[in-house]
């Protein structure tokens, strides 16, 4: 018999609800602030650029991410515009919270006159270190999950309930809250679904693991961080995104609107890499920290 509870994805503190999805973003946001300032040191950033810069970008590409979402699921919100704002309920998608980083990252480089290069290689391993932390706030609200396991052919599962358990628990080797949380009502009713938030997740910290030992080696140049987030992060969201069963389309088509970014984002990653070595010529990685003070 499968029976079980959902893990609750809030906690009530008095008049205070505390929202785990909002609990895991503002993990993630912590852990990347920290991380940046660590490094912003040895590049010569100044933490107050940093912390200043963290207090008007964050606020701006939270609101890119629901735009992003909203526009491309307007559908849910016609008819309450009041959902709109209601943010808890999920809904964040970090494509359109990345481009408006991004514009917002160059827009105050100019004005604060630093190394824009510089910058982009704080923000690339923050963003994979943040959304690997903040999907575990889809895991809580029980969103942003695979197809059953095993599929399922017309409208049939392929795989028993205790197969499909098995797969989780033994072959993938997932403990019993994971298991247990990914027993959920969809299509085709109660059954075992993909834990794509946990693929993502640790996908997301492998390519946060290279980006640390990248940048101590002196094969990378100075600005490249972020060719190796648009790429890595792309290439596991492309894969990752054809198991999603809330995927956003574009229009009526069949096109997943993240698989079409993500393979935009390879594309620029690499003309970002030619950029940085054969037009603008940047120093290697490690000659700026080891003269961080100096304008290359």
């Amino acid at each position: 018999m499968h029976t079980f509870d959902p893990l609750p994805n809030s906690l009530n503190l008095g008049p205070l609800t505390l929202y785990f999805y909002s609990l895991m973003i503002l993990s993630g946001v912590l852990v990347a602030l920290y991380l940046g300032l660590k490094e912003g040191e040895k590049l010569g950033i100044d933490k107050d650029i940093i912390l200043d810069g963290i207090i008007i970008i964050l606020p701006l590409a939270i609101i890119g991410t629901r735009i992003w979402y909203v526009l491309f699921s307007w559908d849910q919100f016609r008819n309450d515009l009041g959902r709109i704002f209601r943010i808890n309920e999920g809904g964040l998608a970090i494509h359109g919270g990345f481009i408006v980083a991004v514009i917002a990252t160059y827009v105050y480089t100019r004005i604060r006159k630093i190394d824009l290069f510089r910058a982009v290689d704080l923000i690339a391993p923050g963003f994979l270190v943040a959304q690997a932390l903040g999907r575990w706030g889809n895991f809580f609200n029980q969103e942003a999950h695979g197809f059953v396991i095993g599929q399922s052919t017309n409208g049939t599962p392929n795989l028993t309930l205790d197969q499909q358990r098995a797969f989780l628990s033994q072959t993938l080797r997932l403990p019993d809250f994971i298991t247990n949380n990914m027993y959920l009502r969809g299509p085709v009713g109660l059954q075992y679904y993909h834990p794509t938030f946990l693929y993502e997740s640790l996908w997301n910290l492998l390519g946060f693991a290279l980006i640390l030992v990248l940048r101590r080696t002196k094969f990378v140049r100075s600005g490249e961080m972020l060719a190796v987030y648009l790429i890595w992060y792309s290439v596991g969201r492309f894969a990752i995104e054809a198991m999603r069963t809330d995927a956003l389309f574009i229009g009526n088509t069949s096109l997943r609107i993240a698989q079409v970014v993500s393979i935009t984002m390879i594309l620029l990653g690499v003309a970002w890499v030619g950029f940085l070595r054969l037009v603008v010529k940047r120093p290697k990685y490690h000659e700026v920290l080891e003269n961080p003070t100096q304008a290359f």
